[in-house]
């Protein structure tokens, strides 16, 4: 089992992890694949990833940029390689980062004019992401009517050609690809025969499988995204029951592509992945938002906290309040989250009356509840362990904690 990165204490800002599991999720089996120091799929958590803005060819600039977040959680970075030089860039990208960091797994976004930019890339880091509808350029005819198999298979074999020399590296170095199909990129072929489908995606990929299969390749991570939710998700299930059928066990990779940005961003990327990771589908996962790529940690974090599948921060556990409370509960809640929210893996309920008190925080690890005017209930578990004056709450709380042992300074 592996857990967070562990960056310098002096600039770690990284969340501790608690790994926890969820009886209620049963994840689907996928075959382990490693990407440096990091391992995607079998019993491993599920990974969190994004990705830089930065030009490649910046070196500092990349190097800071990673650091930035991997420092906060982010377990695999992926920079985009346009061409070679940005290609070649990379081995002091992550020469940089040994010298004045730690390794950090690095994933290269390889589009057109693949071939040549992944062999070279593949020399410097730990694993390439190809996307299949762009990977062997298909120049589309405005006037075809019908795409005959022979034409479908010669397109096959250019592709199987131009790929089997990055598979062979990889797979003779020890290191990943992913297949990164998206919905807006679908090669023509796929979008003549399949139409713009989840079927088509699914397509795509397996084609790609099976070259790597062929030359017994397997580190392979799947990705199917798309920017609209019902896409992905219905491309995601295809894909696992295509591969239940042809028993394959590789990871996916979940996303919500070109979701935006704000609220609605995140929704989008939650409602995608939360379903899917629901389900027991998926192992490691991008939020991507038209904001800062610090901005998509803490999202990926909550909704894996919030399906019980990693625990990085205090689960808290409140009432939306009514004529029954006895207390401003949105304050108080604030000053509770503010004390505590450095802390790691416990559950604290903040419950404004008896009523949802006891019985509404009965998985919880302290509760603090309103029993009656100017005074509160701290709990043990379901064990009433004292009341205190509504002024000394939050302290008496710490306190509770601290006794415990379970409490350490911010």
């Amino acid at each position: 089992m592996q857990t967070l990165p562990s960056p310098p204490a002096a600039s770690s800002t990284a969340p501790a992890d608690t790994l926890s599991t969820n009886p209620a999720i049963q994840r689907r089996k996928t075959r382990p694949v490693q990407v440096g120091n990091i391992t995607i799929g079998g019993d491993n958590p599920v990974v969190v990833q994004s990705m830089i803005n930065e030009d490649t060819l910046d070196i500092d600039a990349s190097v800071s940029a990673i650091r930035r977040l991997h420092e906060i959680g982010c377990e695999i970075v992926r920079v985009t390689v346009p061409s070679i030089a940005h290609a070649a860039a990379l081995a002091e990208i992550k020469q940089k980062l040994v010298a004045t960091y730690q390794p950090v797994p690095i994933v290269a976004d390889v589009h057109h004019n693949g071939m040549k930019i992944a062999l070279e890339v593949a020399k410097h880091i730990d694993k390439v992401r190809i996307n299949p509808g762009l990977y062997v350029f298909e120049k589309p005819k405005s006037d075809r009517t019908e795409y005959t198999q022979a034409e479908f298979d010669e397109i096959g074999e250019k592709i199987r050609e131009t790929l089997a020399p990055l598979v062979i590296t990889l797979r003779d170095q020890g290191k990943a690809m992913r297949i990164g199909v998206n919905h807006g990129s679908l090669a023509e072929r796929m979008l003549f025969t399949y139409g713009d489908t989840p079927e088509g995606m699914v397509e795509s990929a397996l084609e790609f499988i099976r070259i790597c299969e062929s030359l017994d390749f397997y580190n392979i991570v799947i990705s199917l995204k798309a920017s609209r939710v019902p896409v992905m998700l219905a491309a995601n299930r295809l894909m696992v029951q295509r591969m239940n059928e042809l028993g394959m066990e590789y990871p996916l990779h979940l996303g919500v592509t070109e979701a935006g940005d704000g609220e609605y961003g995140r929704i989008k990327s939650t409602t995608g992945i939360g379903t899917l990771l629901a389900e027991g589908i998926g192992d490691t996962i991008r939020v991507s938002l038209t904001e800062a790529p610090e901005k998509e940690i803490p999202v990926c974090y909550s909704i894996l906290q919030a399906l019980g599948l990693r625990r990085t921060m205090v689960e808290y556990v409140a009432c939306p309040s009514c004529g029954r409370t006895l207390f401003n509960l949105e304050e108080v809640l604030h000053l509770v989250r503010e004390a505590t929210k450095h802390l790691t893996g416990l559950n604290i309920a903040v419950m404004g009356c008896i009523v949802n008190g006891p019985g509404e925080m009965a998985d919880a690890d302290y509760g603090y509840v309103g029993k009656q005017a100017g005074y509160i209930a701290l709990y043990r578990g379901k064990e009433e362990i004292k009341r205190v004056p509504e002024s000394e709450g939050v302290q008496e709380l710490i306190k509770l904690i601290q006794a415990d042992g379970r409490w350490v300074d911010p």
